[in-house]
C-alpha cells in the first residue's frame, strides 16, 4: 500500500468514526476535521479533531501548529482543559495526555486535550540531557514509540536569536537567554510574536474561546527538586486544591499544594487563572531522568519512579481536582469523565491496557 494511500484511509477512519461518534447531543460541533498526530490514537470519546491553527492561523503549516482533541459527554455541563507536553521531555504529562485521549469517555460536560502543547519541542531530543531520542511502551496492540522531545522549542523555528537575558513583560525577574524558547514563560503570548509566544497566545485563545472553566498543564521535576509531587493553583482556585489535597491524602497519594507566586509570570497556572475565568492548575511528578547523572537511567521503568506511577500521579490529580470542582460549582458547570485510571490501576497493571 502506498504512503498517500495509507494515509487517505486513516484519515477517511478517524473521519467516519468522528461522525458516528458526534451525536445529535453533542455540543462540540464537528465543523473541522483534522489529521491526528501519528503517535496518538483516538479513542471512542473522541467526537472532534482541530488544529491549534484554528485560533491562531498564523501557525498554519509551523512547527507550532498542534492536535487538539475534544470528548463531549451526552449530557452538557462545563469544559475542562488538559495540556501535556508543553515541556516535551516530561513524558509523563504526554503520556498521561495520550491515555486520556485513546481510553476516556466523558459523561457530562466536555474534555479539550493536547497531547503535544510545544510540537516544535517535541521536534528533536533534548540537548542538555544524556536521554533516548524516543522510548517504546508496550500494549495491547504491539509496542509503540515515542519522541523524548527538549524542554524549548527548537531555535531554528522560533524565528528570531535568543535575548542575552529574558524578562517577561509582567515581571522584573530575568532569566536565561534561552527561556525566551520555554512555552510555560510565554503566556499569555503574542498574536505577532515569536514562535514561542504564538504558541502561547494561541493555547490561550482556546481556553476562552471554549469558555474553558477548569484547566490543567502536566509537568515533570527532577526527584530532588521542591516540586517534585507538586500541585500548584492560581489563587482563586485554591479552595478546590485543599479538597483534591485531602482527597489525594486520604487514598495515599502524596501531593503538596503551592500557590501560584505573584511576581515570576509567564506560567500557565498563572496567567491561565488571570485571563480567563478558568480554574487553573499545575502538576510536578518526579522524572528521574531529570536528575544530574541520567545515562544509565530507564526512563520507561526506574524502579524508584516508573512511568507508570508518574502517570498515575497525573491522573489521580487531575480526577482529585475535578471531583472537588464538581462540589463547589452549580451542576450546570460540572464536568464528568469516566474510564479514567488512576495511581492505584497503573501501579498494578501499567499503562499498556489503556492504550490502544
Amino acid at each position: 500500500m502506498s504512503a498517500t494511500l495509507h494515509r487517505f484511509l486513516k484519515s477517511a477512519t478517524v473521519l467516519l468514526s468522528l461522525l458516528t461518534l458526534a451525536g445529535p447531543q453533542s455540543h462540540c460541533v464537528l465543523a473541522k476535521t483534522a489529521d491526528s498526530d501519528p503517535e496518538i490514537r483516538p479513542g471512542p470519546g473522541v467526537t472532534a479533531i482541530k488544529k491549534l491553527s484554528d485560533y491562531l492561523p498564523s501557525l498554519t503549516n509551523t512547527p507550532g501548529d498542534t492536535f487538539i482533541y475534544f470528548l463531549d459527554g451526552n449530557e452538557r455541563g462545563g469544559t475542562a482543559f488538559l495540556a501535556g507536553g508543553t515541556h516535551p521531555n516530561e513524558i509523563a504529562g504526554v503520556i498521561a495526555a495520550t491515555l486520556l485521549i485513546e481510553h476516556a469517555r466523558v459523561q457530562k460536560g466536555r474534555l479539550i486535550v493536547v497531547g503535544h502543547a510545544n510540537n516544535s519541542a517535541a521536534s528533536y531530543p533534548d540537548p542538555t540531557r544524556q536521554v533516548p531520542s524516543s522510548y517504546t511502551l508496550k500494549t495491547a496492540s504491539g509496542t509503540r514509540h515515542f519522541r523524548y522531545g527538549a524542554r524549548l522549542t527548537k531555535p531554528q523555528d522560533q524565528g528570531e536569536d535568543d535575548p542575552i537575558k529574558f524578562r517577561h513583560p509582567s515581571s522584573s525577574e530575568e532569566l536565561e537567554g534561552y527561556e525566551a524558547r520555554n512555552l510555560d514563560r510565554a503566556y499569555p503570548g503574542r498574536a505577532d510574536g515569536n514562535l514561542t509566544q504564538r504558541m502561547a497566545w494561541a493555547i490561550l485563545q482556546v481556553l476562552k474561546t471554549e469558555s474553558v472553566d477548569v484547566a490543567f498543564d502536566l509537568h515533570e521535576s527532577p526527584p530532588d527538586s521542591r516540586l517534585a509531587q507538586m500541585l500548584v493553583s492560581h489563587p482563586k482556585s485554591l479552595d478546590i486544591a485543599a479538597l483534591a489535597i485531602l482527597d489525594l491524602d486520604a487514598s495515599g497519594v502524596g501531593m503538596k499544594l503551592e500557590r501560584s507566586s505573584e511576581t515570576f509570570r509567564g506560567l500557565s497556572h498563572r496567567e491561565w487563572g488571570d485571563a480567563t475565568k478558568a480554574h487553573s492548575f499545575l502538576f510536578e511528578t518526579p522524572h528521574p531522568g531529570m536528575l544530574r547523572n541520567t545515562a544509565s537511567v530507564d526512563v520507561v521503568n526506574d524502579p524508584n519512579y516508573p512511568l507508570a506511577k508518574r502517570v498515575g500521579l497525573h491522573l489521580s490529580s487531575f480526577l482529585a481536582i475535578l471531583d472537588a470542582y464538581n462540589s463547589t460549582v452549580a451542576p450546570a458547570l460540572s464536568v464528568k469523565v469516566r474510564e479514567v485510571p488512576g495511581l492505584p490501576q497503573l501501579t498494578q497493571s501499567g499503562l499498556g491496557p489503556f492504550l490502544k
